[in-house]
Order: C-alpha cells, then sequence, then structure tokens
C-alpha cells in the first residue's frame, strides 16, 4: 500500500504536467481583447493598380490621417494594417476577401471602390459578421439587398449623387439629355438616379449609352451624341477614364455646345490631367471645395501636409471610415468582440466631417447634403447645395 507522502508527490508531478501543458497552450490559444490589448486588425481591400489605384492610395492615406489625429490609436488600442489589391476584378473579389477574413482574420475590412467588387466583399462580410465599412462603392445593394448589421458606409449609394445631378438638370430647365456610362452597376445606378430625378422635372433621356469597364474608345459615342444634339450630356466616369472622357469631348467641339454633367468623380482627383478641358463643367456630389468650415479647412490643411496633395472626396471618405470605426469602437472600449454593441453605436453616429455632419440611415448609407459644384481652376467650387439631407430610398434593406 502507498504512504499518503507517496500519494501526495504523484499529485504534485501530475499538477506540474498540468501547469506546463496549460502554459504551453496559452502561445496557441488566441486571446480576448480582457486578456491582452492586441492590435486591432484594419483590412485594406482597395484598387492599387488599374485605373483606380490613385483613389485607393487616397482613401488608405486619409484613413491612416484620422488614425494618427487620435495619437496613432482608436479606443486606445494600436492598429494594424492588412492589404490586398482588389484589381478592381469583382471576379476575384471572394478569394480576396477571404485572405483578409480567413488567412489573416481582420478585425474590419475597408473597402471597396468599385461596385462590383465591392457586392462580392459584402456577401463574405454578412457569411462571417465581419465589420465592414465601405470608403467609396456605392452600388444600391450594399444598403438594399445586402444591408445587414455590420455593413456600413461612408460614402454614397450611387442613386445619390446620380439623382442630385438630375435635379440641377432639372432644375436649369433642360428637356433632353442623352448618358454615358461603364456598363456596370455603378454606371447603371447612377443613371437610373439620374432618370429618376430628370424625369420628375420635366426632361426626357433621348438615349441611354453604354461602354465595356474599363474602355476608353469614345469617338463612336461622340460621334452619336452630335448628332443626337440633346440641351445636355450626362455621364459617370471616374479615375483615368474620367480623364480621357473631358479630353475627348473637347476635342471632338463639343464643349461650349452641348453642356456636360456629371456625378462629382468626373472632375474629383481628375483636375490636374484634365487642365483647361474641365473648366466649367458642373456636376454633384457630397463633396466640394471651398466649403470654408473649421472642420474642412482643418482637414485639408493636416491632408496637404502629410501627404503634399490636396484632398478630395475620396480622402473625405477614408477619413471618415476611420472616424466611425473610432466611434464604434469607443462605445465597447476596444473590445471588438461586442459586435452588437458596437454596430448599435456605429448605426446611431453623428460623423463630423468635413463634408458636413451627416448622419447614417437605417440601411447605415450616409444621409447627407448634396451640392452642386462647378470647375474653376483647380477646384470644385461649391455652388451652393443642390439636395438637402438626400437619404437613399434603400429598395430591398430589411434591417
Amino acid at each position: 500500500m502507498k504512504t499518503e507522502k507517496e500519494n501526495g508527490g504523484k499529485r504534485r508531478v501530475i499538477m506540474r504536467g498540468l501547469l506546463a501543458t496549460a502554459v504551453a497552450m496559452v502561445g496557441v490559444l488566441p486571446l480576448t481583447p480582457s486578456q491582452a490589448a492586441d492590435k486591432i486588425k484594419v483590412g485594406f481591400m482597395l484598387p492599387y493598380t488599374g485605373t483606380y489605384a490613385s483613389l485607393g492610395n487616397t482613401i488608405a492615406n486619409a484613413f491612416k490621417l484620422a488614425v494618427a489625429e487620435s495619437g496613432g490609436k482608436l479606443a486606445g488600442r494600436e492598429i494594424e494594417y492588412y492589404t490586398v489589391d482588389d484589381e478592381s476584378d469583382p471576379a476575384k473579389a471572394p478569394e480576396n476577401t477571404n485572405k483578409l477574413v480567413k488567412r489573416d482574420r481582420v478585425d474590419v475590412l475597408v473597402g471597396t471602390v468599385h461596385s462590383g467588387v465591392a457586392i462580392g466583399m459584402a456577401k463574405i462580410a454578412r457569411e462571417t459578421n465581419t465589420l465592414m465599412i465601405v470608403p467609396n462603392a456605392g452600388a444600391d445593394e450594399i444598403t438594399g439587398p445586402l444591408c445587414a448589421p455590420n455593413i456600413f458606409r461612408t460614402s454614397f449609394s450611387n442613386w445619390q449623387p446620380g439623382y442630385a445631378t438630375g435635379k440641377i438638370m432639372a432644375d436649369k430647365k433642360y428637356k433632353t439629355a442623352v448618358t454615358l456610362t461603364w456598363k456596370y452597376a455603378a454606371g447603371q445606378q447612377m443613371v437610373d438616379g439620374f432618370k429618376e430625378a430628370f424625369q420628375k422635372g420635366g426632361g426626357k433621356v433621348l438615349k441611354e449609352m453604354t461602354l465595356p469597364f474599363p474602355n476608353v474608345e469614345f469617338q463612336p459615342f461622340l460621334t452619336e451624341i452630335a448628332s443626337l444634339k440633346p440641351d445636355a450630356v450626362f455621364v459617370f466616369f471616374a479615375g483615368g477614364g474620367a480623364v480621357k472622357f473631358v479630353k475627348d469631348y473637347a476635342a471632338a467641339g463639343l464643349k461650349g455646345k452641348i453642356p456636360l454633367y456629371g456625378t462629382g468623380f468626373l472632375t474629383d482627383g481628375t483636375l490636374e490631367a484634365q487642365g483647361a478641358d474641365a473648366q466649367g463643367i458642373i456636376t454633384a456630389l457630397h463633396y466640394a471645395d471651398g466649403l470654408n468650415t473649421p472642420k474642412d479647412n482643418a482637414f485639408r490643411a493636416a491632408y496637404k501636409k502629410a501627404y503634399n496633395a490636396e484632398p478630395d472626396v475620396y480622402a473625405v471618405q477614408g477619413y471618415d471610415a476611420a472616424q466611425l470605426l473610432r466611434i464604434g469602437l469607443e462605445a465597447v472600449k476596444g473590445d471588438v468582440s461586442k459586435k452588437e454593441q458596437m454596430y448599435k453605436a456605429m448605426g446611431a453616429a453623428k460623423i463630423d466631417s468635413p463634408r458636413g455632419t451627416f448622419t447614417l440611415s437605417k440601411a447605415h448609407n450616409p444621409v447627407q447634403d448634396f451640392y452642386a459644384r462647378q470647375v474653376n481652376g483647380k477646384e470644385n467650387k461649391s455652388t451652393g447645395i443642390a439636395v438637402k439631407a438626400l437619404a437613399d430610398p434603400a429598395h430591398g434593406c430589411k434591417l
């Protein structure tokens, strides 16, 4: 029979083994925010190559500026960035999103520019309940049928700038218009918004023209516009495509003959390259130069100091994505496991933005003013508010 002393020694050996195993396991088990102040993982899925490359870089830079202004932390936690080039390719969206969600295990997805890619991202975000903040892509589906408690937008729905531009043109008493855009989700939805407002104001669309993305062979369409002789032309193009269209429109002799209008992306971030050909173009957008508010003046000065460049709407949207994330994280003291509480705080947020204060709709889309803007020199100067507190109809959202 073993003595009590022998049994006690055996128990101590077993306990030491269990303790050693537990200590070893600490290295492989995930730690919660209450156990360790891990960094918040932010996954940028943005275009870093192709026609939208400059837009992706601007969004990322402005997001990081907002974080820097908060001392390099949000809710007391440091930020770690993970980056994937989405290549503006919708077919690669699920694979690229999963690189961030499943491989890198990011806490928040920030992306993207291309509407088709953003739809693919949103589907993965819904399936995994990963927080997603959209700093540009306006796909109506994101705050429509694909709306979800964990998906937010700090930019616009495609319907919004299209509608605002249509209202400007209707208010100018134009009776006929021709539309031209790339044949993909963003283009069609902006045209739909434009038509709704333009037709409501008594206008008629003579023809809707499209070309494949990112094709920039505009000459056949310019020839047809000249033959149709509408009162005005509405287009949606952005990035490099917008630069070429504006220059081609002028080269075709249409500038000064048939007024050219577009959503603000036609002339935002592109004026340097468009030069004199862009002068006088009128657009509608939720941001403009010359707002001259304390918030906007401070933002513009800080961005220029950090990156030696003038900020544009893409910078504002990236900046506000970080501001919205900060509000959510502060509500849960940095504990990203408290998703429901964090999403609720973000949904109720009132963002002090360079564009002007805005709130979020039930579908998590900005309710915001849209400015009428006219190109003057190297600026998209505000000529007033075209539509006050414009809310997207969020068709199909069941939140």
